[in-house]
């Protein structure tokens, strides 16, 4: 989702959390790029499943083993250049943990700011809208009018106090 990662980089971000339920080698690569990207550490964690971690009553397809490994985690946090500091981790369960130096995001920041100094306003913008919204909207029924007549009544009165 690039451009939800602009909003964020122009926020300035320095702790990007993507979890995910991608277990393949290659979300590394691309969590790298985040991270080189938008010059932010990176802290990606995807759960280790096995089939034992679910009830009996639960049909699973990827093996019948109580040992079966359904997800195989690959959880990773990154270096805003990129680096890899723990994991990615296969094996088990496991916890990560690094040493962070923030003044990392600055010197990264440097030479590339993708929401700064590099951005070009005068050619790109994005307009991100932040205020409150309802997920679904339902169009073409006379209920919607009466709540959208009742919206504007209530969004005229808030404005004549306003005024």
């Amino acid at each position: 989702m690039p451009m939800l990662r602009m909003a964020m980089y122009s926020k300035n971000v320095a702790l990007y959390c993507a979890p995910t339920a991608d277990d393949r080698d290659t979300w590394l690569a691309s969590m790298q790029h985040v991270a080189l990207e938008g010059r932010c550490f990176v802290l990606t964690a995807c759960q280790f499943l096995r089939k034992k971690d679910f009830p009996e009553t639960v049909r699973v397809s990827l093996g019948d083993s109580p040992d079966a490994v359904l997800m195989r985690g690959g959880s990773a946090i990154i270096s805003p250049l990129g680096k890899v500091l723990a994991g990615p981790y296969f094996d088990d369960e496991t916890i990560l943990t690094a040493s962070l130096d923030l003044n990392d995001i600055g010197r990264g920041k440097f030479d590339f700011d993708v929401a700064g100094h590099y951005s070009r306003p005068d050619v790109f913008q994005l307009v991100v809208n932040e205020a409150p919204a309802h997920p679904v909207v339902t169009k073409g029924s006379e209920r919607l009018g009466s709540i959208e007549g009742r919206a504007s009544i209530g969004e005229a009165s808030v404005k004549r106090r306003n005024s």
